[in-house]
């Protein structure tokens, strides 16, 4: 009972982050969705490839949380101090070579596939967003940090008045309200782009100014910058980085897809993929508290309570995922109409819900147990596993169902349930596996 009390503590906060970024994302498709049908497809578009560079970022972040976690549990506020420089100098880095993808992405916006009158729309929407990132990129470094040393309260707290703060926005200059000019997508990213710039200076102020974190800070400003410690984060958080970015992918490989079928798909497609995420972010958050709970132990050399935490982690996040399941299914007709008004987009929305359920099992032990791995710092196989999941598995039967045999968008979508579970099992069996092996087993950077 103690493990689900550890879990729930740490993870509770963390799922009220996340469902911050829930109302956010719901916020701005509800809102974009209400201005116009080619305005949520064209965010649908841009999101799918600007998340990708996010998610992708945030596995290098990641390769923070077990280096934090782990010295945590032993204490040392030192090196915790240290890997965090090392941490932003490694993502900031990072986050500037994604820039400079992004660029060059932007140049070929017309060869994706989209409809010619949406580009129009995209292509100022896709700039703002895209600067957005780096931004975004630092304050998911920071927040491993808070998370890893078990103060997931700081950045929950954050993210509640930064989405808050990007709500107003999109009132604001979505519509052009206030005085401000009618700006539609463009306004939704602009305010996206200004709350992301205030969380960040707001978490960093925080930081440097919070006596509890005094001697972290301390720490911080002593330490230096290394070639062996951004090796080490890089070859932790590179694994990860690879896995979230292939799984990522398999989704906006699936909107540029959509795509091809047309607006209504792709809008349809970024209804229920929104919807989609109340459960993924919330499962996240468990699976974040698994990932510090197991680090915390693993540096205690406490094997015995890394594998109760990956198990009753999973069937914590299992009912959590089932729960949300049959409350979205409850109210789907309403929650749908929030989006659009749109029979067609409607339509085709209710009939990918049915997907979304089927693929939650999947989802939930993958991100448990790649969360478990990561806790033990054994990441290395995790990107070949992940590769096979949704290189080879996933986005192939996605085409082939979609485009194939007749199934259209339902197709694609059938990918994810297929990609997401073999992963899941994969991980599940390393997991198992390397804690077969007696004593300091786990593959160390």
């Amino acid at each position: 009972m103690q493990k689900i009390k550890d879990i729930l503590r740490i993870g509770v906060p963390i799922m009220l982050g996340q469902a911050c970024v829930i109302i956010l994302s719901f916020a701005d498709n509800i809102m974009i969705g209400w201005y116009g049908v080619d305005d949520l497809a064209a965010s649908s578009f841009v999101n799918g490839i600007i998340n990708l560079f996010i998610f992708t970022e945030l596995g290098f972040a990641c390769g923070l949380t077990p280096v934090v976690g782990s010295m945590f549990g032993q204490g040392d506020s030192r090196g915790i101090g240290t890997a965090v420089k090392n941490s932003l100098a490694l993502n900031g880095i990072i986050g500037v070579a994604g820039l400079a993808i992004l660029a060059v992405i932007y140049l070929f916006l017309d060869r994706f596939g989209q409809e010619p009158h949406l580009l129009p729309l995209i292509r100022p929407y896709f700039i703002v967003v895209g600067l957005s990132t780096i931004f975004a990129f630092g304050f998911n470094t920071l927040k491993q940090f808070t998370d890893g040393i078990c103060q997931p309260v700081v950045s929950m707290s954050l993210l509640m008045g930064g989405n808050l703060l990007n709500i107003f926005g999109n009132w604001v200059l979505i519509y052009g309200e206030l005085g401000f000019p009618e700006l539609g997508l463009l306004g939704a990213g602009l305010s996206t782009l200004f709350s992301r710039i205030v969380m960040l200076v707001i978490f960093v102020i925080y930081i440097a100014k919070a006596r509890r974190l005094r001697e972290y800070t301390d720490s911080f400003r002593k330490a230096r910058v290394t070639g062996t410690g951004i090796k080490r984060l890089f070859n932790l958080g590179y694994p990860l980085a690879l896995q979230t970015g292939m799984e990522t992918s398999t989704f906006s490989v699936s909107a540029v897809m959509a795509g091809w079928i047309g607006a209504t798909a792709l809008a349809a497609h970024q209804v229920t993929l929104t919807i989609s995420q109340i459960c993924f972010m919330l499962m996240t958050g468990l699976a974040t508290a698994v990932s510090v709970l197991v680090s915390n132990s693993y540096g205690k050399n406490d094997l015995k309570s890394v594998k109760e935490y990956s198990t009753k982690g999973y069937f914590m996040i299992l009912s959590v995922s089932v729960f949300f399941c049959a409350i979205i299914y409850l109210f789907r007709y309403p929650i749908i109409g929030m989006f659009t008004d749109s029979p067609e987009v409607t339509a085709i929305a209710m009939s990918l819900l049915f997907v979304l359920f089927t693929y939650q099992f999947g989802d939930g032990l993958q991100l448990c147990f790649c969360n478990a791995l990561r806790g033990i710092q054994d990441v290395k196989p995790i990107m070949v596993m992940a590769f096979i999941s949704y290189y080879i598995i996933a986005i192939p039967a996605a085409y082939l169902l979609g485009f194939k045999t007749g199934l259209g968008i339902t197709g694609i979508w059938m990918g994810f349930p297929i990609g997401l579970t073999t992963a899941g099992i994969f991980y599940f069996l390393r997991f198992r596996h390397r804690l077969r092996v007696p004593g300091r087993h786990a593959e160390k950077a």
